[in-house]
């Protein structure tokens, strides 16, 4: 049973994280100090209950807590070596856990168990943050807050920061809190419910400061030509800036991207000192941590064309990589982590929006959110005073400490497919969804496209949120639905790597009974929407120079001739000879094309259902419920293929086993001998 102290933290904690005004995505920290009756004395004994490392507020679980003894936590300052080894009482932290401790300690629970009051909350608010990068930041919050608060001048978290909060709450008893330099806010109390009003009234008191006192236009006036542009033809450059952009962002590792075109984001890049401000880069640990120190920020009028702005990223992009290697060089020590690569996280294109990249999914989306609390930083203190961010020194000894790097180490080991795109045609329900759920699970965001957009949709859901999957509605024999499901594509996930042409439908008919009608509509979904996707692909993975893959599933009818079924193997050849046109041609790109061909694929499909299944039936001569295992029959191996058999070809075509090999058809089908290749 959960403690009635730290459930209160739970409920406490939830409701901060739950509101982006009070702090960001995974940042800051929140505490709560009670009894329990320790098992093996049977004595009470006092408890710290913390936010663990890398939890988030918002959904905090009993989980995320860690759970420490005061009196051993307590006990630590009469051991601590000083600020040159302060990092070492981080590991002294696992020696105070009581029980199994819950989740890891990190590196700010010494501001918490050393402060003497029983709730403690560290949170990044964009108002407290602003004043914490104000260059007269002490002098404001003096003014701001009286002797309520008290400055707290920009100190790396650790012990040390933790004795000074802990002396400052000592030396002023009416105080409530604190403005921590460069960083956040930290405030405290007697009871939950007075550290959480206390928090939102620094909170909230900052903002209302802000509103009420600073300049109307802290970015300046407007630049003329940096105005974002109307929103259809903003979101049209975006996607075809946006391979190009994910390249640059994937120079050293491959990255996942995320857009955003808020007015926030196109007003700061529109404003007179947009670069200015943004060579800056961001101060408070959570931010630049995710996003770099510093965006790239794009420098031509929204009249420039794309390819004078793909020319001019490219040029930025690579005195961003000098710049930023010139930071580590200057920074970086014997002791210091390697260099984890020089391409920028965040890239700014006026006019257009914000691109923004990370890991996965997640965590280029909250890179963008992270840069969207800097731009509220930057204009809060310029609103009152002059941004003043703390230095490049501090930041590099932010991002490359020691600490962060044995987090990162400790991170799991990455699914195969995890920073890879996927875009598959016909993708709800059958072997296109099997695909695209087997992909989802190695990692792979998912795009499912289908004529059926609502059922595109409730097939994504099923996958996850929308870090994980996305439906769109795509006819595949129309070339502008395609590109515009490609443009929905890349504005989510920044890219694309893998495609597969999958969507599909069948008549089975007899020469003579098959009309021109029937020959067109089939030639239009699978031989012409196979080439018109592909063609529309291959731009954006050219743009981004990352290679990729694309899979035609194809069929064993590409080579077998079977009874009634013209139009439908005719279609099925041309799209396997497809297969080996375009891996001679995008080879040069490190593009792998490849095809699949399986047997028939009864259990689950759509085709089948939709009266395919009815027609083949009658021409084997068997029942319709019979024809999986008459098709299962007549193999070699005597096995039905269902539709997660042609998703694990998928998988291994598609991964890191098979890196060397284009150009190939697996049969999918049981061992159809008559289907062989040849």
């Amino acid at each position: 049973m959960t403690n009635p102290t730290a459930a209160a933290l739970i409920e406490r904690s939830n409701r901060l994280g739950a509101d982006p005004k009070n702090t960001n995505y995974a940042g800051g920290n929140t505490s709560a100090k009670g009894t329990e009756t320790d098992p093996v004395t049977g004595q009470p004994v006092e408890l710290m209950w913390v936010k663990g490392s890398g939890g988030d507020l918002g959904t905090l679980k009993e989980q995320g807590l860690a759970v420490l003894r005061l009196d051993r936590m307590r006990a630590l300052v009469d051991v601590y070596p000083g600020l040159e080894r302060e990092d070492e009482m981080v590991a002294a932290f696992d020696y105070c856990l009581h029980g199994k401790g819950g989740a890891a300690p990190s590196i700010d629970t010494a501001m918490h168990g050393l402060v003497d009051a029983a709730h403690v909350d560290h949170l990044h608010p964009d108002s407290g943050i602003a004043i914490a990068t104000a260059a007269d930041g002490e002098a404001l919050t003096t003014k701001i807050f009286g002797d309520k608060v008290v400055w707290v001048p920009w100190r790396r978290p650790g012990f040390q920061l933790g004795l000074d909060i802990a002396a400052i709450k000592a030396k002023n008893p009416q105080a409530i809190g604190t403005i921590l330099g460069g960083h956040g806010i930290t405030a405290w109390g007697d009871t939950s419910e007075e550290a959480e009003a206390n928090s939102l009234w620094i909170i909230d008191t900052a903002a209302a400061y802000i509103e009420a006192n600073g300049k109307a236009d802290p970015f300046g006036g407007v630049r003329a030509g940096f105005e974002a542009l109307p929103e259809a033809e903003r979101r049209e450059r975006a996607a075809a800036l946006a391979g190009t952009i994910r390249g640059i962002a994937s120079t050293d590792k491959p990255m996942v991207g995320h857009f955003t075109d808020s007015d926030v984001v196109l007003d700061f890049l529109a404003s007179d000192r947009a670069p200015e401000l943004a060579a800056l880069g961001t101060s408070c640990p959570d931010h630049f941590l995710r996003t770099k120190v510093k965006p790239l920020i794009l420098d031509l009028p929204v009249t420039a064309s794309a390819d004078e702005q793909i020319a001019r990223l490219h040029e930025l992009h690579s005195e961003y990589r000098a710049d930023y290697q010139a930071y580590y060089d200057a920074h970086a020590t014997s002791e210091s982590p390697a260099i984890r690569g020089a391409d920028p996280l965040i890239v700014l294109v006026p006019g257009i929006g914000m691109f923004s990249y990370g890991a996965n999914k997640q965590t280029a989306r909250v890179a963008g959110e992270f840069y969207v609390n800097a731009i509220n930083v930057m204009r809060g203190a310029e609103a009152l005073s002059t941004y003043s961010p703390i230095s490049d020194a501090e930041k590099f000894d932010i991002e490359y400490w020691a600490l962060e790097e044995a987090k990162l180490q400790r991170m799991p080991k990455p699914k195969s497919h995890q920073g890879r795109i996927a875009f598959v045609t016909g993708a709800a329900s059958g072997i296109g969804k099997a695909i695209a759920t087997r992909l989802a699970a190695e990692g792979a965001c998912v795009v499912i496209a289908d004529l059926d957009l609502e059922k595109a949709k409730a097939a994504a859901a099923e996958l996850g949120n929308t870090d994980v999957a996305i439906g769109v509605a795509a006819n595949v024999a129309d070339a502008d639905a395609i590109q515009a499901a490609l443009n929905d594509a890349v504005l989510a996930f920044g890219g694309v790597d893998l495609v597969v042409n999958n969507a599909g439908l069948s008549l089975s008919k007899p020469l003579l009974e098959t009309t021109e009608k029937d020959w067109d509509l089939q030639h239009d979904v699978m031989a012409k929407g196979s080439f018109l996707v592909s063609k529309a692909a291959a731009r954006v993975l050219i743009d981004q120079k990352l290679g990729g893959d694309i899979i035609y599933i194809s069929s064993k009818n590409s080579v077998f001739a079977g009874p009634n079924n013209i139009a439908y193997s005719a279609t099925k050849a041309d799209q396997a000879h497809q297969v080996r046109l375009l891996a001679v041609e995008l080879g040069e790109f490190g593009i792998r094309v490849n095809g699949i061909n399986p047997d028939g694929v009864v259990r689950g499909s759509g085709i089948f259902a939709s009266g395919w299944g009815a027609n083949r039936a009658a021409t084997y001569g068997v029942a319709e419920e019979d024809l999986g295992q008459f098709y299962a029959n007549r193999t070699i191996l005597k096995r039905e293929v269902v539709p997660e058999n042609v998703a694990d070809a998928v998988y291994v075509l598609t991964g890191p086993e098979l890196s060397r090999t284009t150009g190939l058809h697996i049969p999918v089908d049981s061992g159809v001998a008559a289907a062989f290749l040849r």
